[in-house]
């Protein structure tokens, strides 16, 4: 994707583009030319400079670790607790895996990581409101959230961290009756304006850049409507001159606004026997093909609209049409047999001789949103086919169709009146000698329509996410348990293969702290609201850990559960912004029980030596575990772990690491 954005060649993809721009931008600065292909893990790079996007991407994901260890130092005011977090961090093996590729991940997680830090050192100069550091912590908190969201859409979740963050923050000052309300006012404007309208602006500008920069015909075109691919060089419909309102004679091509379903298509196959009426076959194809091509007729009549004695008469909201195949002269039908593949869906075929058919043929044509006898422009106007005497709707189902159906797309005409985008479709192609032609530069969206479209192909494409063959997927239960890690490269002994699993040692002990800080802050919640006398040293702990570990448990919570409810395929690295959280709030825990624990002895050298004693433990046993561990990320050669020669063999613990 950063050769497209060289290139400047339109490419689709479900994420938004700042992550790829930021790829193309260093590949560019360092000397890439774009013409690497990257088809499959393993093809020598040859003469290809990648290395400037290499190293982009391990730069922003060695980053993570100085951020875990000032986030964790300003939260604790404990050097040890931030030395611990970084050390979980520099160990793990996923996060050194993750940072060694071209990949979106260390981008989006330096993003979550710098918002986080820009927040709570914003935070920390709540005592200094409206000063140069508070307004410089503000704005890069809102600058890095445009980052975040920009490269992936699950940096939603830290932006829900912030703004909650600021609700609290927002009410703690309104409750404050020492302050004004013109302060308070000021207080929330500020927030307005470095948390929404700048996040927004930046946001919306990656955009303008991504749409300005990628302006040639690409293998993305197809997602988007016809209107779009006018604004591409190279395509069909840039620079293209055609009549703007449908008329009557009119040779037409009608497009699916659903993503990649394509052009509506018949051809002089018939439906096998058994499947329906023993028709012509009508489908979706998603080619520029002769057989696409439709002539739109009135229903009530075999004159021909093109006769020059005739007035051009144009086709209206509302209208009762025929639409006659120009290749096979069949008309467009449909009746009460049931569709190929989707039940109590309609079947769709081409029918009559010459233009002649039946009743069957004649459908109504609408516009969405728009008034009987409005005209019908070309591109723009979004568009319904009803048939009269079914009243069920034209639309494709997506569904491939077997071989006999040269594996196109099933057209249903469906009972179901409820609009999709299944059944919305738009005239692109538009022939009538009789019309004058206009530039269809006039027809181009609008940038905001160019935005809405984009992020509407883009939500679409992310739910309609499906595995492909041989791929690894996964259970968001799987993710906290290191159950399964990911192949990365590699294939046979020779090879170095890479493995995506995290630090066993860091993430089960991430796992552990998490019900131990829930069992540890529940108690201590309790004990306070009951009115229970701390010791000043103690209260001080406990503060620490439900304020500060209380935030990054809730980014752990707010990176993790929301996975769950989604319905498209995931992966197991959509877990690792959680990781980061939950490291985080381990350097805390651990920390914070090494001290009550020193706290609890008399003995001031014994409580000393113990405190220092723990954490050398802790952070050697994860430097150990690395040591163990990290032929996972950096290669390993030689046979398979099960078996007794293999370096990594007794290391693999769980029977589902295929390593």
């Amino acid at each position: 994707m950063g050769s497209y954005y060289i290139n400047r060649t339109f490419f689709f993809d479900v994420h938004p583009p700042l992550g790829k721009m930021l790829i193309g931008l260093a590949g560019y600065l360092s000397g890439y030319d774009g013409t690497f292909l990257f088809q499959k893990p393993g093809d020598k790079y040859e003469h290809h400079n990648y290395m400037g996007m290499r190293g982009f991407c391990a730069f922003l994901g060695s980053l993570l670790v100085p951020f875990a260890y000032l986030i964790v130092l300003e939260l604790s005011k404990s050097l040890p607790a931030a030395l611990l977090t970084a050390a979980l961090l520099t160990f793990d093996t996923g996060c050194l895996t993750l940072s060694q590729y071209i990949l979106l991940d260390p981008i989006l997680m330096f993003f979550i990581m710098a918002a986080m830090l820009s927040m709570v050192k914003y935070n920390s100069c709540a005592n200094r409101p409206f000063s140069a550091p508070w307004w410089f912590w503000l704005s890069l908190t809102g600058v890095n959230l445009a980052g975040a969201l920009g490269v992936k859409f699950v940096g939603l979740f830290i932006i829900l961290q912030v703004g909650w963050n600021t609700i609290s923050d927002l009410w703690h000052l309104f409750g404050d009756l020492s302050l004004s309300v013109v302060t308070v006012g000021k207080h929330l404007t500020a927030r307005i304006l470095c948390l929404i309208v700048l996040p927004l602006t930046l946001y919306t500008a990656t955009y303008a850049v991504h749409f300005m920069v990628l302006n040639k015909s690409g293998p993305g075109d197809g997602f988007f409507s016809s209107a779009f691919q006018a604004r591409l060089s190279g395509n069909n419909l840039h620079n293209a001159s055609i009549p703007e309102h449908l008329a009557y004679g009119s040779v037409i091509t009608v497009k699916n606004l659903r993503m990649a379903i394509g052009y509506l298509h018949s051809h002089r196959h018939l439906y096998p026997e058994g499947i329906g009426a023993r028709q012509q076959q009508v489908t979706t194809y998603l080619h520029k093909d002769y057989n696409n091509l439709w002539i739109i007729k009135k229903h009530n009549t075999n004159a021909d609209p093109l006769d020059p004695s005739l007035p051009v008469e144009f086709v209206r909201h509302g209208d009762i049409i025929r639409l006659e195949h120009k290749e096979t002269s069949r008309n467009l039908h449909s009746h009460y047999h049931e569709a190929p593949l989707t039940r109590k869906h309609y079947q769709v075929t081409g029918y009559g001789i010459n233009g002649t058919g039946d009743s069957n043929d004649f459908w109504r044509i609408e516009v969405v949103n728009r008034k009987f006898g409005n005209r019908i422009k070309v591109l723009r106007s979004r568009i319904r086919l009803i048939h009269l005497v079914t009243g069920c709707v034209l639309g494709s189902s997506g569904k491939v169709l077997p071989k006999w159906g040269w594996e196109q797309l099933e057209v249903t005409c469906t009972p179901y009146l409820k609009e999709t985008l299944n059944s919305i479709w738009n005239v692109e192609d538009h022939i009538n000698p009789k019309l004058p032609n206009i530039s269809l530069d006039v027809l181009q969206p609008s940038f905001p329509e160019v935005l809405l479209e984009s992020h509407m192909v883009m939500i679409r494409g992310n739910n309609g996410l499906k595995p492909k063959d041989n791929e690894f997927t996964s259970k968001p239960w799987h993710w906290p348990v290191n159950y399964q890690g990911l192949r990365f490269s590699g294939i046979n002994d020779t090879d170095f293969r890479v493995y995506l699993l995290g630090n066993p040692v860091v993430w089960w002990l991430n796992l552990l702290s998490i019900a131990l800080y829930l069992l540890l802050g529940s108690i201590i919640a309790v004990a306070v609201q009951r009115g229970a006398h701390l010791p000043a040293e103690v209260e001080g702990l406990t503060q620490v850990l439900l304020r500060g570990g209380g935030q990054l448990l809730l980014g752990w919570i707010l990176h993790y559960f929301p996975f769950f409810l989604m319905g498209r395929i995931l992966y197991f690295h959509h877990y690792f912004p959680a990781m980061l959280f939950s490291s985080m709030l381990t350097g805390i825990l651990w920390d914070t029980l090494l001290r009550l624990w020193a706290w609890s002895l008399a003995s001031s050298s014994l409580a000393r030596g113990l405190y220092v004693v723990g954490n050398l433990s802790l952070l050697l046993g994860t430097a150990y575990s690395f040591y163990l561990f990290h032929p996972l990320a950096y290669g390993m050669v030689g046979p398979l772990a099960q078996d007794p020669r293999s370096p990594m063999a007794g290391l693999r613990w769980l029977e589902s690491w295929d390593f």
